[in-house]
């Protein structure tokens, strides 16, 4: 009943109008099984990761490349994008694009995208995804404190950042932020998606549990032994450089400050839509202690807008 309900309200609510439906690619059972066969290849047989998933979750990871994901990046980022901004014709560059999902249903709507990612594992997915669908794929083993040296001579409608941010050191965000803010064209838009906003009082994008972004790195390493995500608990015992790097690389929050430091004051700074606000589901997705805690966040900051203030930053800027 409860997988029903969620079917229904996704295809209520979470549906991309049919002008942007009739852009999306169908795919043969062959097709299926040639991408299958690169994701396993490429990408989920790698080194240990297929030993520590199950069978059940291994299949779910591969029906989630093929499908679930998809869907979302197609009826949920594709259509709040293109309510910025159309995407036909529109210039894009996706840092961390991963096995090209995203790529995919930007594709869809006539963007031109440029896609770079570090894991070349993932890009060869990516390339395979494309060439499968029909398209030609800009890709690029590039990482995001790369992105002006290799496009330096080009300018940006948009340029995203896709679940990638959590994953970069402090140090690393605010030096890509920079670059990216510069390569965009006047009036561009920076996007940011799925980045868990460290503000938030609950991580669910690595532990799993309450306040765990608000803990220094240290503290948050030692603590994650309390995390009910096995993969997770199991990975850290005693500190060192590269075992703190890898900790760090599992998905760190982030938050306003990051921008206020590489790009403007908030005062300033343009947050010209949030996912959140454009599909109007604050209240289906954090409930009333949620649309509490977002007033009592604004409340400590004027120039704070709700963007900010969500579980997740998905957020588009305006240059």
């Amino acid at each position: 009943m409860k997988r029903v309900f969620k079917k229904l309200l996704k295809d209520r609510f979470f549906t991309a109008p049919k002008k942007m439906q009739q852009k999306h690619t169908a795919f043969s059972k062959e097709q299926l099984e040639d991408l299958t066969k690169s994701l396993k290849e490429n990408y989920l047989d790698r080194g240990n990761t297929k030993s520590r998933l199950s069978t059940e979750e291994y299949n779910k990871a591969i029906s989630g490349q093929l499908f679930e994901r998809l869907y979302y990046n197609r009826n949920r980022i594709a259509p709040w994008l293109h309510n910025v901004k159309d995407l036909k014709g529109a210039s894009i560059l996706e840092i961390g694009c991963g096995t090209g999902i995203s790529t995919l249903a930007l594709s869809e709507q006539g963007a031109n995208v440029v896609g770079v990612d570090v894991d070349a594992g993932a890009l060869e997915v990516a390339k395979d995804r494309m060439r499968i669908a029909g398209y030609d794929a800009e890709l690029h083993h590039v990482n995001g404190e790369e992105i002006e040296e290799n496009f330096k001579d080009r300018k940006f409608d948009f340029i995203i950042y896709y679940a990638v941010l959590e994953h970069m050191t402090v140090s690393e965000r605010l030096e890509s932020l920079k670059q990216a803010w510069r390569m965009l064209s006047k009036g561009g838009y920076l996007a940011i998606i799925e980045t868990p906003n460290r503000l938030w009082y609950y991580d669910s994008h690595t532990a799993a549990l309450p306040f765990y972004d608000w803990l220094p790195d240290d503290l948050g390493y030692y603590y994650s032994k309390f995390s009910s995500r096995k993969n997770f608990k199991d990975s850290y015992r005693e500190i060192d450089d590269e075992s703190m790097m890898k900790f760090k690389r599992w998905g760190r929050g982030a938050s306003y400050h990051e921008f206020e430091v590489a790009i403007a004051p908030l005062k300033e700074m343009n947050v010209v839509s949030s996912l959140m606000k454009f599909e109007k589901s604050a209240f289906l997705k954090v409930g009333f202690k949620g649309l509490r805690y977002i007033k009592f966040l604004k409340s400590l900051n004027k120039n704070l807008t709700s963007g900010f203030c969500y579980p997740y930053l998905d957020i588009v800027i305006k240059k």
